[in-house]
């Protein structure tokens, strides 16, 4: 559905913050009146996950004062490492279970409930003796893998990024913990690979197509002069005011810590790649239906059966199919399927970038021009507004070919540290003019940078924790409200490649459950995808490779914006005439990043106090 200016304009200003004020809890089964603070217990958590995850500390930009000396530390990614954070989140998840929530206010009973099932979910995910569980890891949350390292999986892939993104330098002190945590780093990618020969000898190995790409990767980073590095210009650049030879220290720990634990990972793969079989999915994995089954719960905060999900994603294509049928004729595609006619569009040199810098240029030029005015529009969509404080930056090239098209997040917490809009610009033909500025959207504003910075206004442990489904759900959602603002009026093809994108997200929910419970070959999975998408096959092949990578994960996008439009279509039915947009969209981010489960409360909650 389609709202008016007028209609936008004449919504009410103003909403007020909830502020939570620290409460205290009785525990279940102690007597004697003792008490326990639900504050101080979710305060614990929040120790416990920084301490397990310390880049979470840099990346919300509180690795200062109390937090201080978590800047030069990285994650424990060695067996030992990852099973001691297994003992402290089962120890927590205990106690978090012994709170009574009915004796807390609304606001403290929500947080623990949030807490809680965070931490539920990822000890079911420690249940399995294999593989990546980043549910408490507020970087890489979205991201649980069955493989340790894979092409978009692991130090090598997320850790240079971070350090350039994340890791401020501002003193000599922070030159010196880039450093330690550089050797940190080397420390990871063997603590990785002992987790991958561990896995491997359970017969948990990526699929040969991964396996290769993975390979490569490593590979041509590997022969890269170690000058080109990011990790090591990063540094070296940013600490040259302090004159202590760091771009040379950098260089001296690449050569010496970082190289040599790239040729182990790399050694270690290339002996289990003999025994890597073309199986995409993780059915083939010991115990992979019931893994599968934990992932899609990961991924969606639902109890959907995969049979229930890939039905989903059929019905939700041909719905979004016939509404994109009556604009491509309109512009004269009239021949074909909407798939087909959608891969002629995007033949269409029209619509197409340059080749090389020329087209990588054009596409930056293209993103900035679309944030400032979809900025200009935000007042129409909220009545409480953030800074929106984002930088578009390009995925390194040395990992491009196995990262996504594009990804976002917020800045750090308190305001210094901007957020990011990644883009993927290995090639300007992995964009398109009709889908780019929908991309913008989902990962910049109003999407995952915008509904970010609405989480700094949480309790810390609040702002540190993430769910796929509400995440991307609500990246989606701000997709429709640019839609709803008006972007496409004078550009009709653009509302094709909005269109397209929930297309996308819907054919999502049918690939990654082909792929992961009805045994779909990754080729399978490829060409369905294409033929009723009409999608760049160059985009859909590192898709269907992320799916197999990461299961469960993809489903959450179409999962979680279906539930968000039901529930403002449910409130809008209920409320009549005293709905209001903005103060739905505001109700919608203010309650912070949630379970599907728990944002239906929070709305109904959000109906109930509005209808008075």
């Amino acid at each position: 559905m389609t709202i008016s200016r007028r209609a936008l304009l004449q919504t009410s200003a103003a909403a007020a913050l909830t502020t939570v004020m620290p409460v205290t809890a009785c525990s279940k089964g102690q007597s004697g009146g003792q008490v326990q603070s639900a504050d101080g217990l979710l305060a614990e958590a929040t120790e416990l996950i920084l301490n397990a995850y310390p880049e979470s500390a840099s990346s919300s930009g509180i690795d200062h004062g109390k937090y201080q000396s978590l800047k030069s530390q990285l994650t424990d990614r060695s067996q030992a490492g990852q099973s001691s954070i297994e003992r402290n989140v089962r120890a927590m998840l205990a106690r978090l279970n012994n709170v009574d929530t009915e004796t807390l206010t609304p606001d403290q009973a929500l947080n623990v409930d949030v807490v809680r099932t965070v931490f539920e979910t990822t000890t079911e995910g420690f249940d399995f003796p294999y593989g990546e569980v980043a549910l408490l890891n507020s970087n890489w949350s979205y991201r649980n893998s069955p493989y340790a390292v894979a092409q978009n999986t692991g130090a090598f892939v997320e850790i240079p990024s971070f350090l350039d993104s994340s890791h401020t330098i501002e003193t000599r002190a922070d030159a010196d913990d880039y450093l330690l945590r550089m050797a940190a780093y080397a420390g990871q990618l063997d603590g990785e690979t002992e987790r991958t020969q561990i896995a491997g000898e359970q017969g948990v190995i990526l699929p040969d197509f991964l396996m290769k790409k993975t390979l490569g990767q490593l590979r041509g980073a590997r022969a890269r002069a170690i000058d080109s590095w990011g990790i090591v210009a990063s540094v070296a650049t940013r600490a040259e005011p302090f004159e202590g030879g760091y771009g040379e220290k950098a260089k001296d720990i690449a050569e010496q810590k970082i190289l040599p634990a790239l040729d182990r990972q790399i050694e270690a793969l290339e002996a289990l790649a003999p025994r890597a079989t073309s199986n995409a999915g993780v059915w083939a994995l010991p115990s992979g239906d019931a893994y599968y089954d934990w992932a899609l719960r990961a991924g969606t905060t639902t109890t959907l059966s995969p049979d229930e999900v890939h039905q989903m994603g059929i019905d939700e294509l041909a719905s979004i199919h016939a509404r994109m049928d009556p604009i491509l004729r309109s512009i004269g595609y009239t021949e074909g399927s909407v798939g087909d006619r959608m891969t002629a569009l995007g033949q269409d040199p029209r619509y197409q970038f340059a080749d090389g810098d020329a087209g990588r240029a054009e596409i930056m030029a293209f993103i900035n021009t679309t944030l400032e005015d979809i900025r200009a529009r935000m007042p129409l969509a909220f009545e409480t507004l953030v800074p929106g404080f984002l930088e578009v930056t390009r995925i390194a090239p040395e990992v491009e070919a196995g990262a996504p098209g594009a990804y976002g997040g917020a800045g750090s917490i308190d305001g210094k540290q901007p957020g990011h809009f990644w883009i993927n610009l290995r090639t300007p033909a992995l964009h398109s003019k009709y889908s780019l500025m929908d991309l913008t959207y989902h990962e910049a504003i109003p999407g995952h940078v915008w509904q970010g910075e609405y989480t700094f206004r949480q309790p810390l442990i609040r702002s540190l924790l993430a769910f796929n489904a509400y995440s991307e759900g609500w990246a989606l959602y701000a997709e429709q409200l640019a839609d709803e603002l008006g972007v496409y009026d004078e550009f009709p093809v653009g509302q094709l490649g909005y269109l397209q994108s929930l297309a996308f997200r819907a054919c999502r929910l049918v690939v990654d459950t082909g792929l992961h419970a009805k045994r779909w070959t990754r080729e399978e999975a490829i060409d369905w995808f294409v033929t009723n998408n009409g999608s760049n096959p160059e985009e859909v092949r590192g898709e269907v490779d992320r799916y197999c990578a990461w299961p469960g994960q993809a489903c959450g996008y179409k999962v979680g914006h279906t539930a968000i439009v039901r529930l403002r279509e449910n409130a809008k039915a209920i409320m009549g005439a005293n709905f209001d947009f903005r103060r739905f969209n505001d109700a919608l981010v203010l309650g912070g990043n949630l379970p599907m489960t728990v944002l239906g409360r929070v709305i109904d909650d959000f109906v109930l106090s509005q209808n008075g």
